[in-house]
């Protein structure tokens, strides 16, 4: 059993939990994810790793409560614990000095980033972060990616912080006044999509994580796969970061898709509800 040891309300729908789990934080590097389940009957679900520390043993995720198990999860509290949490898993982020480096969250991929922009800084590059989300009320870990950023950037879609707009309308501006080396994008499918179409145009590498096609992430169910270059990929076993340039976003989009009905009818089911998701046929 896996206990928890803390659990805070980062915005609407979005928590932080911090997991005791010895083994895992030893080893942990940024990138990396685990796979938990809440109890026996519970699904296996990949997330992940936000933080790590090894003195304390503690592993700490961030996730939304969007379907069936991340609701039940947001239910657990200080002192419960979880049937079992394998990890680390998938290769880390390759983290190495290159000069600037421009970092970008959307939603929850700010707690994705956040790990291997600070590592990056650790050695000595430059951070430039970019944070994006719905409205002021979904921004989350401000204050820690502007201590480990040298510039940061915030955006929401209704302007009601930040700067009103999307992620790329900064990032064009900064590829256009600055040299740099290496963007890496996490978020949203269609974030992702889009960034990678604007450092293309720039010649820029870039650095995107799939962790949200996967299921078993183990390798076993192929749920994941991906077309990168032409080559069948895992998320899960051969990622979960890929060169941007070279993912088949559109296919992608259509994979994650895939299962939208099934998740929300599971959805209503756990929360007792009458059920308008099936298809009509």
């Amino acid at each position: 059993m896996f206990e928890i040891l803390d659990v805070k309300q980062l915005s609407e729908g979005i928590k932080s939990m911090v997991v005791l789990a010895p083994e895992i934080a030893k080893k942990a590097k940024p990138g990396q994810f685990v796979v938990l389940r809440i109890d026996e009957k519970g699904e296996r679900i990949p997330l992940t790793i936000n933080d790590f520390d090894a003195k304390t043993g503690s592993v700490t995720i961030i996730f939304q409560e969007v379907g069936k198990t991340t609701k039940k999860l947001g239910m657990l509290k200080k002192g419960d614990s979880l049937i079992d949490i394998a990890g680390p898993l998938g290769h880390p982020g390759k983290v190495e000095k290159l000069g600037t480096v421009v970092c970008i969250g959307g939603g929850v991929g700010v707690a994705v980033i956040y790990p291997e922009a600070r590592a990056l800084k650790e050695i000595g590059n430059n951070v430039v972060s970019i944070i994006g989300a719905r409205s002021r009320d979904m921004v989350i870990l401000e204050d820690k990616i502007r201590k480990i950023s040298d510039e940061l950037h915030i955006t929401t879609d209704d302007g009601s912080y930040g700067r009103k707009g999307v992620v790329t309308d900064p990032l064009k501006e900064i590829l256009t006044k600055k040299k740099v080396d290496l963007v890496i994008a996490i978020g949203p499918i269609i974030m992702m999509k889009f960034v990678c179409l604007m450092t293309k145009q720039f010649n820029i590498p870039t650095i995107v994580n799939l962790n949200p096609i996967m299921v078993d992430a183990t390798g076993m169910c192929g749920s994941c796969r991906v077309t990168v270059g032409n080559e069948i990929k895992f998320a899960c076993v051969d990622g979960p970061e890929f060169d941007g340039h070279l993912v088949d976003f559109d296919e992608l989009t259509n994979r994650n898709a895939r299962f939208i009905e099934e998740e929300k009818e599971s959805l209503c089911e756990f929360e007792k509800e009458p059920c308008r998701c099936k298809k009509d046929f």
